[in-house]
């Protein structure tokens, strides 16, 4: 069985400056679009069995430019709904609530298209990404690529070695990087992270 291959999207206004971004549907800067080319040689050294990107164009920009093709949109995949937390920073939020921190207090509500979501919501939707990634790493020989967002990625990486959601916390992920999710003894471990071609 192949291995699982994450790609958290090139840098945005927003990733810049801090801004949680969770439904706001921005491009790439200039420097993202440099951090995704960046990855090529990498990602041209794999055996890309089956691909799925957040329909997000910020997922979608950097799997274009990774050279990823034949890319199943899952709308499983977008980031983390923050709510009433969209577009602030987390110092901003922390001027009200000193001791918040995401991935145990969650958000505030938002409107009502986008009320936010607990960590426990966002990976029941990793896990629905998961059960379809095991079904495509049954049926190729090759790796399966998702290219998404980083909290979101964060949690799908917990809830693959079976932690809880909220375990997401410990994986830090930057913009326009490589991980790699694999096994040691039939379990899933992490077998390379944050991975750049200069690594």
């Amino acid at each position: 069985m192949g291995d699982l291959l994450l790609v958290r999207h090139g840098e945005t206004e927003w990733s810049r400056s801090g801004r949680h971004t969770g439904w706001t549907d921005l491009p790439l800067t200039e420097h993202g679009r440099e951090e995704a080319r960046r990855l090529v040689p990498l990602i041209r050294a794999q055996r890309i069995g089956a691909a799925f990107v957040s329909p997000l164009q910020r997922a979608r920009e950097t799997a274009e430019l990774i050279g990823v093709h034949d890319v199943q949109v899952d709308a499983d995949m977008r980031e983390w709904d923050y709510g009433g937390y969209e577009g602030i920073t987390t110092a901003e939020i922390r001027r009200t609530r000193p001791d918040w921190f995401l991935f145990t207090d969650g958000v505030a509500p938002g409107p009502p298209e986008h009320p936010g979501e607990t960590p426990e919501q966002v990976g029941e939707r990793a896990d629905r990404v998961l059960g379809k990634v095991d079904a495509a790493l049954a049926d190729t020989d090759g790796a399966v690529i998702l290219v998404a967002h980083g909290h979101f990625l964060r949690v799908l990486t917990a809830r693959r070695l079976g932690l809880r959601p909220q375990h997401g916390a410990l994986f830090q992920l930057a913009t326009g990087t490589l991980c790699r999710l694999g096994t040691e003894h039939e379990r899933p471990v992490v077998a390379g992270w944050n991975m750049r071609p200069h690594d």
